[in-house]
This record gives structure tokens, C-alpha cells and sequence, in this order.
């Protein structure tokens, strides 16, 4: 049915283009034509899209329904959730404290975050510094939640989120690990730092000076007729949802909005905009990412993906690019800037996965000298099980700490390379819900182990939705720890991932786990 209404009104994607062209001459024809197939293949409901190019903003244009049920389409002004391109909006609000000299971004992210202080159970607190926070190697889990319709009465204050699962759960610039509480903690900061609340200053600081008049953290009454409706994957309209970690996803915002903005960030100015930060201090946002798939961290190469300060980099088309994407229930978005083309281009869907694959399909319709990647040739090597080092052989006994009191945690790693887990009652209280529970999607290293379980970290956080545990831990000084994030997906909803620390010593109890 959606797609024979997809179908039927992508005529309305006309909607909001800046500059009429004749489609003789239409460089952007071919860019349409594609945007509008995807959205029939994958039965998304609406897409924004805009292009920016030597200070100007070349094309903006809305497809399909911003809310299908009540026929209201797609125009360049319609505000779609984020999702995590948050986070890069959030890393200029800090960086506009940092250039006035509130903020020492190679500080302690804890010296500006009052008494709402992180716990640090590896390393040393002050080198979580809040460029660690930033470029996701402070140490911090993984952490987020989601309240949707009427649970949004119990969600906690990102203060309270601080207490409960602001914990550093390895040593801080040891290793890339996406975190959606740490910019939930930048947030903080910027709160603590401006004396505003977060949306607030983002309003003041960067959105009214670029000229973002639909862009907001709350969705005001005289903005709330641009809001897109977010879609489940069976395109059903979701109840209106919160983060508990606002500045990591829960920002909206225009094509129209963003193309002003990725203006600025190519160092040139639109009518009216007013400089947030100086080119210098944009420079600095983009320099010296680190390549998000090695460990230890290491300086990002001209082939691989790259996390600066909330930016993203990587190689587009023979292109390096910066930008940052966002996915969420319902929402899909991805910005993108090529400084050597001077040009930039945003894509917002209110549908998961809405614009995935898109983007490049687009770009290379604008770029002459797109080039396509090289695909070397892969040789298959024979599959080899993974087995664990011998230090991590054996019974190990310990707790998982959660914002209400340690839980007994008992691990069984086999030499076979078989795991089993067990949270809560000793080893003999079996009971269905908390017997020994195998780790499967098991990872082994020399001294570290993951993979994910059916076991359960009980707690009023987690009862809201039935969960899955995962695990990752690191063998320090003969103590196995790390993090245990309890995390839920439920109907086809990302409901929350909490984190909590972990720790372990070897057990001689043949007990332990059970046999």
C-alpha cells in the first residue's frame, strides 16, 4: 500500500526547489531521478535534500510526505530528527565556549561538569579530557536511552544519567568506542559552562547567527507544523520519542538549515550570517582525526575513516570528506562536506535507513571527477575458530555494578572456546531468568574477550523492556574487566544501551559457573 502511494505522489517532490530550471538543463535532473527510484525501491515517505557549492546554496527540495497521514509534504523547511548529526552541531557549541576561553578542550572533561562528575574505574581522570569525549576515546560506554509517548514522564535528567552510567570503563585514549552518552555529557557541559540550557545556547550561539530559524531542540507550538513524522520500518507513524541524551540525537533541523550551515563551514558566508567561529578554530574541528578501526588509536590515513571533533572523515569518490551521519528509530540523515570541491550536501529521511546508499549514488552525478573505488581482489582465507589465550582460561568470579549495587557476575571461558555467563543469585540459584547464559558472537584476543548473551542485569532502568548483555572485557594486573551494557531493541525499537562496569578474578571454586 505505501508503495503504491509512494508511487502515485512523488509528483509533490517538487516542492521547495530554490532554483526553477528547465529540465533540459537541470544539472541536478539526474540527482532527482535517483533520489525518487530509492524511494520507491525502499518505500521510504520523505526525503529532504540540499546542495551547497562556492558560498551558495545550488538546489533544496523536499520528496514526498512529511506526515502521510494528513498529507502534509516534504519542503526544504521540513525538520526532521537528527538522530546522531547532533553530535556534530553539539561539537560547535563547545568549540564556540572553547574560542571564548571557557573551555581547555585538551582539559578534564570533569573540571567543567560540576558535581556531576564521571566515574573513572581505568586511568586517570584527568586524561579524560573532553577532546577524548569528542572523538570517542575517553574510555566512556556506549550508553543511551529512549522514551517514547507517555514514558517520557520517567526520564531521568542528563545530570541523573551522569550518576547511573557515566563510567569510563577503559583507560581513556586506548581505543575508539562510539559514545552516545559522552556527547550527552558535552551537552552538560555546555550547560554547566553557559549557565543555559543546552538548546538554549545552541539557538543563540550557532543557530541565530547562521540564519537556522528551523532548527531546535524542542519542537516549539509555531514549529511543530514543519516536524516530520518518524516511520517504523513497517512505515507506521511512532509515538513521539525523547533521549535521555539529548545533545547526542535529539536535535532538529532543515535542509534548508543545514545547507547554511555547511556554508559557514566551508569558510564562506550567506546574507545576514554572522562568523560563530573563526576559520582557525574550524580548521582545528577538522585536524588530526583518529581512525576509528585500529587499536590502539592511531592518527587516521587518506583511506580510512577518520573521528575529529565531532566530524567525521573519510574518502568519497577520490574525494576526503568530512560530515556525519545519523540513524535512530525512524530517522536516517547523512551530511557530508568536500572541501576540495568546495561543495556540500545534506540527505534527511523520516524512515530507518531511509537515505542508506544514497548519498554517493547522488554525489557522483555532480562530480565530474568522481572517481570509483578500486576494489582489490579479496582471496578467502579457511575459517579458523577462535580460541581464548590461556590467561583468560577458566572460572572467574565477580561483580557488575549498577546504579543499584553490585550484582555477582560469574564467567566460564572453556578452551574449546565456549562461554558462559551468569548475573545475579549464586551460582546454584537457577532460577529461569538468571541461570548460566552463553556468550555467542564471541571475540578473543590475547587478553580480552566479547560477544553478547541472553543474560539479564536486573534494575529499574532495565525492566522497562526485556534486554540482551553484552560484553567486553580486558585482562588488567590479572583482574578481567571492562563494561557489561545491558541493551534493548523491541519492536523494531531502539529502547536503550546501558552501560555498567565489570570486573573479575579467577575463581579455583569449580562452582563457580556450574559445569
Amino acid at each position: 500500500m505505501i508503495r503504491s502511494i509512494t508511487s502515485a505522489l512523488l509528483c509533490l517532490s517538487c516542492v521547495g526547489v530554490s532554483l526553477p530550471l528547465q529540465a533540459a538543463t537541470d544539472p541536478f535532473a539526474p540527482a532527482r531521478e535517483i533520489i525518487r527510484r530509492h524511494m520507491e525501491q525502499k518505500d521510504v515517505p520523505g526525503i529532504a535534500v540540499a546542495v551547497w557549492q562556492d558560498g551558495k546554496v545550488k538546489w533544496q527540495e523536499g520528496f514526498g510526505w512529511a506526515d502521510m497521514e494528513n498529507r502534509v509534504p516534504v519542503t526544504e523547511h521540513t525538520m526532521f530528527n537528527l538522530a546522531s548529526l547532533s553530535k556534530t552541531l553539539t561539537a560547535v557549541g563547545v568549540m564556540t565556549l572553547a574560542e571564548a576561553g571557557k573551555v581547555n578542550i585538551d582539559g578534564p572533561v570533569n573540571d567543567y561538569l560540576g558535581p556531576d562528575t564521571l566515574t573513572v574505574h581505568v586511568g586517570n581522570p584527568r586524561d579524560v579530557t573532553v577532546r577524548r569525549v569528542a572523538n570517542h576515546t575517553s574510555g566512556l560506554g556506549g550508553g543511551d536511552q529512549f522514551f517514547y509517548g507517555e514514558e517520557a514522564a520517567r526520564m531521568p535528567t542528563m545530570a541523573e544519567v551522569i550518576h547511573r552510567y557515566g563510567v569510563v570503563v577503559e583507560a581513556p585514549g586506548e581505543r575508539y568506542h562510539y559514545s552516545n552518552i559522552g556527547y550527552g555529557v558535552l551537552g552538560h557541559l555546555i550547560e554547566r559552562v553557559s549557565g543555559q540550557p543546552y538548546g538554549d545556547y545552541l539557538r543563540r550561539e550557532v543557530f541565530m547567527p547562521l540564519g537556522m530559524t528551523h532548527s531546535s531542540l524542542v519542537l516549539t507550538p509555531e514549529l511543530q507544523k514543519y516536524q516530520a513524522v518518524r516511520y517504523d520500518f513497517d512505515r507506521k507513524p511512532l509515538p513521539f520519542y525523547y533521549s535521555a541524551e539529548p545533545a547526542s540525537a535529539a536535535l532538529y533541523s532543515s535542509a534548508h538549515d543545514l545547507a547554511r550551515f555547511g556554508v559557514f563551514f566551508l569558510k564562506q558566508r550567506l546574507p545576514g550570517q554572522r562568523a560563530i567561529l573563526s576559520d582557525a578554530a574550524i580548521d582545528s574541528m577538522f585536524r588530526d582525526p583518529i581512525d576509528i578501526q585500529a587499536t590502539p588509536v592511531r592518527a587516521a590515513g587518506p583511506d580510512s575513516i577518520g573521528y575529529a571533533f565531532g566530524w567525521m572523515s573519510s574518502n568519497q569518490g577520490g574525494y576526503r570528506s568530512v560530515g556525519h551521519g545519523g540513524s535512530s528509530s525512524g530517522v536516517n540523515t547523512q551530511f557530508v562536506m568536500l572541501p576540495a570541491a568546495n561543495l556540500g550536501m545534506v540527505l534527511l529521511a523520516n524512515a530507518d535507513g531511509g537515505v542508506s546508499g544514497l548519498m554517493d549514488s547522488v554525489l557522483k552525478t555532480l562530480l565530474p571527477k568522481w572517481r570509483e573505488p578500486v576494489k582489490a581482489a579479496v582471496v578467502p582465507e579457511p575459517t579458523k575458530p577462535q580460541l581464548p589465550a590461556p590467561a583468560l582460561l577458566g572460572r572467574w568470579e565477580g561483580t557488575v555494578k549498577t546504579p543499584e549495587g553490585a550484582q555477582p557476575l560469574w564467567l566460564s571461558v572453556q578452551a574449546s572456546g565456549e562461554v558462559y555467563l551468569q548475573i545475579g543469585k549464586s551460582a546454584y540459584g537457577r532460577t529461569t531468568a538468571q541461570q548460566r547464559a552463553v556468550l555467542n558472537e564471541v571475540t578473543f584476543s590475547e587478553d580480552g574477550i566479547s560477544g553478547t548473551s541472553l543474560a539479564r542485569i536486573v534494575t529499574a532502568d532495565t525492566k522497562r523492556y526485556p534486554h540482551t548483555v553484552s560484553i567486553r572485557l580486558k585482562l588488567r594486573d590479572g583482574v578481567l574487566c571492562g563494561s557489561a551494557v545491558a541493551a534493548s531493541v523491541y519492536d523494531g525499537r531502539w529502547v536503550y544501551g546501558l552501560p555498567h562496569w565489570a570486573e573479575l578474578r579467577k575463581s579455583e571454586s569449580v562452582s563457580a559457573v556450574g559445569h
